[in-house]
This record gives structure tokens, C-alpha cells and sequence, in this order.
């Protein structure tokens, strides 16, 4: 239970042992790029503790949420096990121990498709550590190495939400007749505000439009801010360029962002320093208070999240989009359930 924008939500889900399958494989599909640092990172922790002490964040559909009400029927005289973070997020939880009901939402998801929505690096570690241990060892059907742990979500539970994920650039400082200049036609910009402060109301404003073919960009030299949105030309400039993606990963904010703005029009280093915020009063304070020993911001961008039809589109193709394309708030908490590989 959260508050999200002055309203209290409520997202219902279960954690069980999901049967690991390679991306590509199965029927489990991620959406975001991985990178091997944090793969290797979540590999020692695996083999230093043989523990999962994380669930993925696993999204299925199920229009009429049958197999979350099941799990409802069969708690609903019981009391749960309670949790409130530090971010004032309430944490239920009740264990599920009727054979007859985990049959029910076992063969309810059986055939249905799993979106990995966070997680992407904690699941292919557990394919690793699996695969790893296979190689020493013969292991049987059943052995906790064949499984990771999961919090599964219906698509169509009232509750999820998608909230963006915003980028400041580690580059040299721009200006704002720069930045025009190097975006030339394939952007129409237009004034937006000034200083770092004038995040929020530009976010806002921005949002209510929900357009993923617009963007909002600070130039950290003259502290201006720019709408930037995708003109004719630069669409068909960005859709040459983009001719092997699907029509759904070429429609998402981000990847016009990452692969057209960024990497082809301002030519950025493929090494490119990216913080990543949730909040545009994050953007705000982060571009007012830089440190003095870190590169500095040379520009930011607020950017729309993916919507949850753009995921499960992009998904069931098989493409991933940049990392960070969505953020599902609120994050999992570490350690309500341990998952022992031994």
C-alpha cells in the first residue's frame, strides 16, 4: 500500500519459485539491456550466500485477475505479516500453504507469458549460477537451482504504476543555441523555462500530454530548458536509422532519446556517464547541487516512461529497450522471503 501522486494504491501479487528458462527460450521475456559488471557483482553475492535474496518483479495477463483473487479468497480470514519501509510503503504478506490453491494459480499460469518488469540482472544470474552448478554436478528436476524467486503481478492489477525515469549526461556543458543547432530539423524546440527549479512544472506539463515523441532537455550553460519534440523529418530520419527495430521500440521515448538524439545527432561517447532519478524535484536538485569533484551535468532530459502495452509489445518481439526505460514503483523489498539454493 503507497501513496502515489496524493492517492493511496494498493498492489496485490504473490512470490513463488519460477522454473528459470533463458531469455528466448521460453516463455519468460525481458525488456531491458543488461550489462556484465553487474551480472558478475550479482554472482558473487549468489555464491557467497548459495541465497536469493531478492525476488524479479515478474508481470503476467490476466484481465480478470483470477489467479490474484484466488489468493485472496484463500487468506482472507487470515492475519498478515507486516513491514513498513522508509519510504512509508506498507508491506502485507501472507504465506500460502493449501496445496489445492497453489495447484489453481499454478495451472492458471502455467501457459500464460512472463514480462521480467525489474530484476533482468538477478535473473540471468540465476541462469549462470544454474548453469554453473550443472557443470560440476548433475542436478535434479526439482533442485532449487532450477528456480528463481519471483513476485508475480498481473498486468491489470488497478494498482501497478510506471513512473519515468529521468537522465542527466555527464558531458562538456551545452548551451542552448548549441543544442538547437546540433538537434538542426529533425527536432522542433521551443522555450520552456529557465534554472534547474522549473523542472517540476515543465514535467507536469509534459506529462499531461503523455507524447513519447517529446521530450524536455536542459542545457546546463545558459540554464535553459527546451521542449524537444520529433518533427516529420526527424522521423524519417530517425526511421531509417532505426529500420531493424519494431515499430513499438522505435515509437518509445527512450529510444529516440538514446539512439537518435543522443548517439546519432549529438554523437555522445558510447561510455556516456548517465545519472538516473525518478522525480523531476530530483533533477532540480541534483543539476543545483553538483559536487565539485564530479564531471558536470551538460544536460538533462525528462523523458516518458514505457507504457505497460509498449512492454509486453516490445517483449513478445524479443528486443530490449535502454536501461532504465521504466520504473515500477514501488520497488520490491530485499529480504521478506529468502530462497535457499541449497
Amino acid at each position: 500500500e503507497f501513496v502515489d501522486a496524493g492517492q493511496t494504491h494498493v498492489r496485490r501479487g504473490f512470490m513463488a519459485r519460477l522454473r528459470l528458462e533463458r531469455f528466448g527460450e521460453g516463455r519468460v521475456f525481458p525488456h531491458e539491456q543488461t550489462h556484465p559488471a553487474a551480472k558478475a557483482d550479482r554472482l558473487r553475492l549468489t555464491q557467497a550466500c548459495q541465497t536469493q535474496l531478492s525476488p524479479i518483479f515478474g508481470l503476467y495477463p490476466d484481465a480478470d485477475n483470477r489467479a490474484q483473487e484466488v489468493l485472496e479468497d484463500a487468506i482472507r480470514e487470515s492475519a498478515p505479516l507486516q513491514a513498513t519501509d522508509h519510504l512509508d510503503v506498507v508491506h502485507r504478506l501472507w504465506p500460502v500453504t493449501d496445496l489445492g490453491v497453489i495447484g489453481e494459480v499454478s495451472s492458471l499460469l502455467s501457459p500464460l507469458p512472463l514480462y521480467v518488469a525489474d530484476g533482468h540482472h538477478r535473473y540471468e544470474t540465476a541462469c549462470n549460477y544454474r548453469d554453473r552448478l550443472a557443470a560440476s554436478r548433475s542436478l535434479a528436476p526439482n533442485h532449487p537451482a532450477n528456480f528463481v524467486l519471483t513476485m508475480c503481478v498481473s498486468m491489470d492489477d488497478p494498482g501497478l504504476r510506471v513512473l519515468p525515469t529521468h537522465r542527466l549526461f555527464r558531458l562538456p556543458p551545452m548551451a542552448t543555441h548549441e543544442l538547437k543547432a546540433q538537434l538542426g530539423k529533425a527536432f522542433h524546440t521551443s522555450p520552456a523555462g529557465s534554472g534547474p527549479d522549473a523542472a517540476t512544472h515543465i514535467w507536469q506539463k509534459l506529462a499531461a500530454t503523455a507524447r513519447q515523441d517529446t521530450m524536455a532537455l536542459f542545457a546546463t550553460r545558459d540554464g535553459q530548458w527546451l521542449n524537444a519534440q520529433l518533427t516529420p523529418a526527424g522521423r524519417q530520419q530517425w526511421e531509417l536509422l532505426a529500420a531493424h527495430m519494431s515499430r513499438d521500440l522505435r515509437q518509445l521515448g527512450v529510444s529516440i532519446l538514446h539512439r537518435f538524439l543522443l548517439e546519432k545527432l549529438l554523437e555522445t561517447p558510447e561510455d556516456l556517464q548517465i545519472d538516473y532519478v525518478h522525480q523531476a524535484e530530483e533533477v532540480a536538485k541534483k543539476l543545483a547541487q553538483q559536487d565539485a569533484g564530479d564531471e558536470p551535468y551538460g544536460l538533462a532530459a525528462l523523458v516518458m516512461p514505457a507504457s505497460l502495452s509498449q512492454i509486453r509489445a516490445i517483449s513478445g518481439q524479443g528486443e530490449r529497450m535502454p536501461p532504465k526505460s521504466t520504473y515500477f514503483y514501488p520497488k520490491l523489498l530485499s529480504g521478506l522471503v529468502f530462497h535457499s539454493l541449497e
